[in-house]
């Protein structure tokens, strides 16, 4: 991240001149691409896949999407592992649910290390802690006063068990303290921030999107916190949990192109330059950070699984503290 936009055009031109034409597959793609998105429309993976489609169309063809949510995203994961390994069915997947698999079930739906194989990373993605705002509240802070004062009264939701929008909520109750905060898991960012908004839910940890952020400007929910490192672009005003008060409540998820393992290299390249095009458009860059994600422009597969054995190593404690499996 960060890269100038002369690197950002060298690393596409690059990535371009290393798929020799020769090399591609006979006519790849001869028909439409699919691109299976782990969760419904409304959230942060439709926010990013949709237009990307639309974005690599000239490179690849036609991509459409299919949401196929369940299981924390799991399920989509596991469809595009048992695909054809031919280019034809592609993922947008994230850490987040590479987590899911490696550290929360004991009998997993698949090994995402080895059954995918990541092409390239779009974007990095932040989470929010929003309430209705019936919630008497206006900080981070104010809410976990009220939340231990009082105790069984409160619920909050996310976008399903072992998300990492669950492991959030459930870092934040770890990290303040917080002993009776129960969790309601919704199947997608949809359904719980249609709840949140009426009433039905007091608390909501939503990936951030700009639908996140234009709910908060018109006083549908209130934005207390995000879990970014620093302040988002595109939200000067709302702070980070950290300077809220909350140590150490930084949460990010990847979220990348993947496909299937023993998909041809040239395919998984050609795949790649098309993506590397798309992040060189400095207008497409812009409107993911408008969508409040953050594009990526410089992982390797190498830097992703770094991420990875970082991200296990740092969950895997809370996990086990916490009790929580999905089967």
């Amino acid at each position: 991240m960060g890269a100038s936009r002369r690197d950002i055009l060298r690393m596409a031109a690059a990535a371009l001149a290393a798929v020799p034409r020769p090399a591609l597959a006979d006519g790849y793609p001869t028909r439409p691409i699919r691109l299976v998105l782990p969760f419904p429309p409304g959230g942060v993976f439709d926010i990013i896949g949709r237009p990307w489609a639309d974005k690599v169309k000239a490179s690849l063809g036609t991509v459409f999407v299919d949401n196929q949510p369940g299981a924390g995203g799991s399920l989509a994961a596991q469809l595009v592992a048992h695909a054809e390994p031919d280019g034809y069915t592609i993922f947008l997947g994230s850490s987040s649910i590479h987590l899911t698999e490696m550290i929360l079930r004991e009998h997993p739906l698949l090994d995402p290390m080895k059954d995918l194989v990541p092409v390239s990373m779009v974007a990095i993605s932040c989470f929010g802690i929003a309430v209705n705002p019936a919630v008497p509240v206006q900080s981070l802070g104010e809410l976990i006063d009220y939340v231990k004062a009082n105790p069984g009264k409160l619920s909050y939701g996310s976008a399903g068990a072992g998300t990492l929008n669950h492991l959030t909520g459930e870092l934040l109750k770890s990290r303040a303290g917080i002993a009776d905060l129960p969790h309601v898991p919704y199947r997608g960012s949809g359904p719980g921030m249609a709840d949140l908004i009426a009433g039905q839910i007091p608390i909501y940890i939503p990936a951030m999107t700009s639908q996140v952020l234009e709910f908060h400007r018109t006083g549908k929910l209130r934005l207390l916190a995000i879990t970014n490192p620093e302040r988002l672009t595109v939200a000067p005003a709302t702070p980070t949990a950290i300077e809220s008060g909350v140590a150490e409540l930084v949460v990010q998820q990847v979220i990348g192109i993947f496909a299937p393992a023993k998909t041809p290299a040239p395919v998984v390249a050609q795949i790649g330059a098309a993506n590397a095009t798309a992040m060189a458009d400095a207008a497409y860059r812009q409107s993911l950070i408008d969508a409040a994600v953050m594009p990526v422009t410089d992982w390797t597969t190498q830097k992703f699984n770094e991420f990875m054995a970082a991200d296990v190593a740092r969950w895997l404690p809370l996990v086990k503290a916490i009790g929580v499996r999905l089967d």
